[in-house]
């Protein structure tokens, strides 16, 4: 089932995700809404506050990046088949060169900015069986992962730019807010009923 996804503005989008049990109600079926939203709405990640619940779960599929031109044969067959999904997920080191990259998110449509992100990661999480991983990543792939890890902080990727990048983009979040962004999937804006 699609999801509608919670624009800029909403609470949720605020809140420091709770963690989960592996008998947390309706959970595959969740992960399944989760992935088919993001599909849907041609997105690489899509995270559990996103969709109005906040929970520290989020899914990932980095297969559209496979097609860039900036990435590297061995690199475009690693985003090919990088679907996961992530449960409790907890960050325990970020390291490497600090890099830019312009990004963007399903729930602030039509504002794409450089944000800058360490290269490398580990992380602990638990993936949908309730299997407990800890993993290194790098690349596009870690830098997505953190994109999606600071949802579950209550963090939006507009949080890392400069005060003056901030103001540029502020009439583009206050319509967002005011639900006057007009992507082409569902949403669910702060201030106007859905559409």
């Amino acid at each position: 089932m699609i999801l509608p996804i919670y624009g800029y503005g909403e609470p949720v989008l605020r809140k420091m995700g709770a963690e989960i049990s592996k008998d947390y109600p309706n959970l595959k079926e969740t992960i399944a809404n989760m992935f088919e939203t993001m599909y849907h709405a041609h997105g690489v990640g899509l995270a559990a506050p996103q969709v109005g619940l906040a929970i520290r779960l989020f899914v990932i599929d980095t297969e559209p990046f496979a097609d860039s031109d900036d990435v590297s044969k061995e690199e475009a067959a690693e985003l090919k088949g990088f679907k996961k999904t992530f449960i409790n997920a907890k960050i325990l080191k970020e390291e490497g060169d600090v890099w830019g990259f312009n990004e963007g998110c399903l729930s602030i449509p039509d504002v794409r900015e450089d944000v800058f992100r360490h290269e490398k990661i580990t992380i602990e999480y638990f993936d949908e069986e309730f299997n407990k991983k800890t993993e290194e990543f790098d690349g596009l792939i870690a830098r997505v992962i953190q994109h999606e890890y600071d949802h579950i902080e209550g963090i939006l990727f507009t949080d890392h730019l400069s005060t003056l990048k901030k103001k540029l983009v502020g009439k583009k979040l206050m319509n967002i807010m005011e639900g006057k962004a007009r992507p082409d999937y569902k949403m669910k804006f702060a201030n106007k009923k859905g559409r």
